[in-house]
Order: structure tokens, then sequence, then C-alpha cells
């Protein structure tokens, strides 16, 4: 009996410590206690089919998996893949130039505890005309780090009535026919949105319909709006910090929009660019700003799960998200070229209806990743440094002085 309770004892500290520890290292806002596939099982991307032994789909469609990727190119997608809980898809494992999942529609949808990292996700005109490239619906417990989110024909991206979510340093981009839309909110309770960029969007930038905090973006070259309301009959809270809204070619002087007055927003430090002059001279937004779009003003955040630490002016936030937003530890050639619009402050840039004006998804060189003999996910030579054996799989899981495992010590290391 008492080995039982020692044992019982020992399984609720186990997961007790999981539950607190950060999804990784800089891992930040609502969504950042996910707990990925930690302790789990590692699955290789060997293959970049469509489905089958070694593919993505194969990788993600059971729970308590860590994904790792033995080559880098193009996943085509001939339909929607979906995503099972307690998985990390470690994009950044990925030799070469990485990963672009291309084609369809990508969703987590009832699904918790997921983190993906330094991926590529971009949809196609050719998927259904109301397909978004990237949704988590009625999710828990996800982060998205260091994630391209491109070419969604409703939206980029869907999330609904999801709680503890967080999308930091991605890219939300060129929404195409027939909505060209950056991302609908509908209804989660607890979303942070930091240090990302919007750009090349025609409107909802996001759409935020939600509890949410929404701090150092920058959105970039809107159509019609930039970042709007709830627009509904049903209470939203918003908390807009420090954001740096910038026109581009195709810009309205809407950079807010469609706010009601039960849309509860807290704003400070956002700055505005209208001028499209190639300099980076906006002015501060104003309360009346939110006034006018019959936002109802509130005096103090209502949302507050960012770090103190992680918040910064508009200026120095718009230098951060050209630095890291999107999958950028090798950033390709259609991420680079959305980055070269926003540096063109004003001059650059377009709203699209098809990936195939702007050259359509590119190739990217297949590289295959160093050798790792036990298949544990971390390659021989990382494993001798750290004085873990090679030819030992249980390694790999085994839970370091830190909380994390060698394996995620590993994924990490790749992008201190």
């Amino acid at each position: 009996m008492k080995k039982q309770l020692l044992l019982l004892s020992l399984i609720f500290i186990v997961g007790f410590v999981s539950a607190q520890q950060p999804a990784f290292p800089g891992a930040d806002g609502f969504g950042k206690k996910a707990i990925g596939g930690r302790g789990g099982e590692v699955y290789h991307v060997t293959n970049l089919n469509d489905s089958g032994v070694g593919s993505l789909r194969d990788a993600v469609s059971q729970p308590k998996r860590t994904v790792v990727f033995d080559l880098s190119g193009v996943i085509k997608l001939e339909s929607k893949l979906q995503i099972a809980s307690f998985i990390t898809i470690a994009g950044q494992t990925a030799p070469g130039d990485g990963i672009v999942v291309y084609g369809n529609g990508v969703s987590m949808t009832g699904s918790n505890d997921v983190i993906i990292r330094y991926m590529r996700f971009r949809g196609s005109v050719n998927m259904g005309r109301g397909v978004c490239t990237l949704g988590a619906d009625n999710a828990q417990d996800i982060i998205f780090d260091h994630v391209s989110v491109e070419w969604g024909r409703w939206d980029n991206l869907h999330i609904k009535e999801s709680n503890n979510v967080t999308l930091q340093y991605c890219l939300i981009g060129e929404g195409i026919n027939p909505q060209m839309f950056g991302a609908l909110l509908e209804n989660p309770t607890n979303l942070t949105i930091h240090h990302c960029l919007w750009v090349d969007n025609q409107s909802r930038n996001p759409k935020a319909k939600a509890g949410i905090e929404i701090i150092n973006n920058v959105i970039y070259n809107w159509g019609s709006n930039g970042l709007v309301g709830g627009h509904s009959a049903a209470d939203h809270f918003q908390d807009i910090i420090n954001n740096y809204f910038i026109a581009g070619p195709n810009s309205s002087k809407a950079f807010i929009g469609m706010f009601t007055a039960t849309d509860h927003v807290y704003q400070r430090g956002n700055k505005v660019d209208l001028n499209k002059d190639a300099k980076l001279n906006g002015i501060l937004a104003t309360d009346s700003d939110f006034i006018k779009t019959t936002a109802t003003l509130v005096s103090g955040a209502q949302r507050s799960a960012l770090s103190a630490a992680n918040i910064e002016t508009a200026e120095a936030a718009y230098k951060t998200v050209i630095a890291e937003a999107g999958a950028s530890i090798h950033r390709d050639e259609i991420d680079n070229r959305l980055i070269g619009y926003v540096k063109s402050l004003g001059k650059t840039g377009q709203v699209i209806k098809s990936e195939a004006e702007v050259g359509g998804q590119t190739a990217i060189k297949s590289v295959t990743a160093p050798r790792d003999t036990d298949g544990d996910g971390i390659p021989d030579a990382w494993e001798k440094k750290r004085k873990l054996n090679p030819n030992d799989a249980a390694d790999g899981k085994l839970i370091t002085a830190s909380g994390y495992s060698n394996l995620e010590e590993y994924v990490n290391d790749l992008v201190k």
C-alpha cells in the first residue's frame, strides 16, 4: 500500500511540474504553459509525402509526440491536416531552409497542449473557398512561436471558443480570394498576440472578437481596415498596447475599425504612420481614435498574461518584429519578400487574390539532418557534447534539472 501511495505521489508531482513548466524558454502569454509532447514518443518526419509512414500527417495523428524533421522541403497537402493533443512540432529541427506545409488547411480543433515552432503554413487558392490556413477552434493551451501563416481563403487564421492561446513572433500575411483577411478570433477567452507581423491583408489584422491582449505587433499595408473590433452584441475585452500601424500602397486611413460599445478597449502607446514616406515617423494613436469607432474605453488592462519585461515601445517592437517574425531561423523567399515590403515603410506591398500573383510556392532545397543513431531526436554530436549516450534512446526523455527533457534541451538550444 505504501509503495502504491508513493507511486501515485510521484505521478502527481511529475504531472504538476509539467503543468507549471513553460512550454520552452521565452514562451509567454496565456498559452505559455502548453505541455506539448514532453515525455512522449519521438516521431521523425522522413519524407515530404501527404500521408503514410514518415509523413507529417502520420506524425501528428496520435497524441504525446514530439515531431522532428529529418529533411527540409515543401509538404503539399491534398486535404486538411488535423493535429492531435499533446503534440510538439519542432520546426527548428528541419535542416537547411526548413519546412513549408502548403496547399490546404491545418487544424487543431478540439485539441489541447500543442506547441508549434518555426513552421510555415500556406494555403492555396485551389483549396475550398471557406478554408482557413490555420485553425485552433475549441482548443486549449496552445502556443505558436515563430510561425508563418499565409494564403488563407476565408482567413489566414481562425480561433474560436478556445482558451489559453499565444501567438508570438508570428507572420500572418497575404490572405487570398475571396476575403483576403488576416484572422477571425471568435470568442477565445484568454488570448495573447505579441510581436507578430500582419502584412498585406485586406482587413482583420486581426478581428478581435475576444478576450485578448494585442501587444507589440506591426500591422502593415492593410486594405480597407487594420485591426477591427468584435462588432457584435456580445461583450469583448481588448487590451491594445504599443503596436505600430504602418500604411502601405493599398491602405485606407482606417487603421482601426468595426468596434461597438460592447468592445471594452484599453489602449496605450500605439503608433500610427499613414504618410507612406519610407520613414518610420508615426504619431501616437489617441483615445479619440477609438471613441470614433464607438468602442468603450476603459482605464486599465483587462487581460495581463504577457510578462512586463517583454513589453517594448512600438518603435522597439518594430525592430524586433522585423528581425524575428515568422520562421526566421532561415527565412525563405516568400517571407523575405514580405519583410522587404514592410521595410519599405509604405512604398511596396500588395493585397493579392491568389498566390500565383506573387509567384506561388517556390521550391525549398531538400537537405538531410545530422546523424541520430538511436532515433531519440537528438543528433549524435549534440549527445556526445552533453555526455549523453547516442546509442541509448531512453536518455532523450529524461527530465533534466531545468525541468525540460534532454530532447527539449536540444530543440530549445537550436534557437537560443
